[in-house]
């Protein structure tokens, strides 16, 4: 044999060890993964303990997961304070001192400001348009990739549906009444009430009450007819109104710390993503049943008086909205990028919505 056929029979036999020894690596990798481990999780939440539906919720995915998973993902669920403050989850998270969270992305507008597409924009997309978008157009990639930065990944996992305008201790006849109001609002919509010439407050949910009853404010939203009711607002206040312009479907999230979430087994994610779907239509359908019996129990105290913003004020709350936005997206890149996309998403809907949606629930006002 010739010095060159040596060489070459030197290189082959080198280069199929190596094949080989790549082969028994990657072999011994899969078998090192123990399909019997066994995994113990931590969950906080925005919310207080008990709280019906969303706290519940929570609780509920943490169920099903150890239940789909034979107890090989337990999660044990923190409310708000308890291991942590209720605006702390976002750093909990991120910085790995918990697992998972759960909240509303616009809770966290202060670090991430364009996170608040991916909860609830004023005059923005109700939940069925804001589930095209997360699911199929984009919406959810865009929504982690913003989060990756943070050690964050995302799924949706509830939503509030089209939430109510808010008490008011007085009647709103025009754009006047807003002036110099002290109302509890948050986020974007927040920001559209104040170039309104009123004043938005930002207080935890169980101070609420007694700021309203008090005078400490003149108005709050929170929810729908279900959550207020329980909160006592309507002893509070007593004019009601609607629609939820500000929080057409706001979405909920369940947070994860992209590192923990790498080190769980393919089958544990996929039990984790659909259990989170799944508590995301239980969230939305249980709030839409709840808040329609809530609703016809309202109608029969006759101290409130359920009412319908004026068209006047609904115009300008939507222009001043449109502002706020721009102004925003020119101030920073990221939240124009990420307004552009959910905006051209929404354009394009809008026009399925109304020849499907709008003009169904048009033909059934027709006498």
């Amino acid at each position: 044999m010739n010095k060159r056929n040596i060489i070459f029979y030197v290189l082959l036999t080198l280069a199929l060890t190596a094949c080989g020894g790549a082969s028994e690596s990657a072999v011994n990798s899969e078998a090192s993964v123990d399909p019997s481990k066994k995994f113990k999780w931590k969950m906080v939440t925005t919310w207080p303990a008990n709280f019906p539906i969303f706290q519940e919720g929570a609780e509920r995915f943490a169920d099903d997961v150890r239940t789909m998973s034979n107890d090989r993902l337990d999660i044990h669920v923190y409310a708000g304070g308890e291991l942590v403050p209720a605006l702390q989850v976002f750093d909990a998270v991120s910085n790995g001192v918990v697992e998972m969270g759960h909240g509303s992305p616009y809770y966290w507008a202060g670090k991430v400001p364009e996170a608040q597409f991916f909860s609830s924009v004023p005059f923005g997309m109700t939940a069925k348009g804001m589930n095209a978008w997360l699911y199929n157009a984009g919406g959810l990639e865009l929504w982690n990739e913003i989060y990756k930065p943070f050690n964050l990944m995302a799924f949706p996992m509830g939503n509030t549906g089209v939430q109510m305008g808010g008490w008011f201790n007085k009647q709103i006849n025009s754009m006047a009444d807003i002036k110099g109001l002290r109302m509890r609002i948050p986020g974007l919509g927040g920001k559209a009430f104040k170039k309104a010439g009123g004043n938005p407050v930002l207080m935890a949910g169980s101070e609420v009450y007694t700021a309203l009853e008090r005078g400490t404010i003149d108005a709050t939203e929170w929810v729908g007819p279900f959550h207020d009711t329980r909160l006592g607002l309507n002893r509070a206040a007593n004019y009601y109104y609607y629609p939820g312009w500000h929080e057409p479907g706001t979405v909920f999230e369940l947070m994860i710390n992209e590192s923990k979430w790498s080190l769980l087994p393919k089958d544990l994610q996929k039990i984790v993503e659909t259990a989170a779907a799944a508590t995301s239509e239980w969230i939305y359908a249980q709030m839409e049943y709840h808040n329609q019996q809530a609703l016809t129990e309202l109608k029969t105290k006759q101290n409130v008086q359920i009412l319908e913003f004026p068209e006047e004020v609904l115009s300008s709350f939507k222009q001043l909205t449109k502002q706020t936005l721009d102004e925003e997206a020119a101030a920073s890149p990221a939240f124009k990028r990420v307004y552009d996309a959910y905006e051209n998403f929404r354009a394009n809907y809008a026009g399925w919505d109304e020849l499907s949606e709008e003009s169904y629930q048009a033909s059934l006002r027709l006498e």
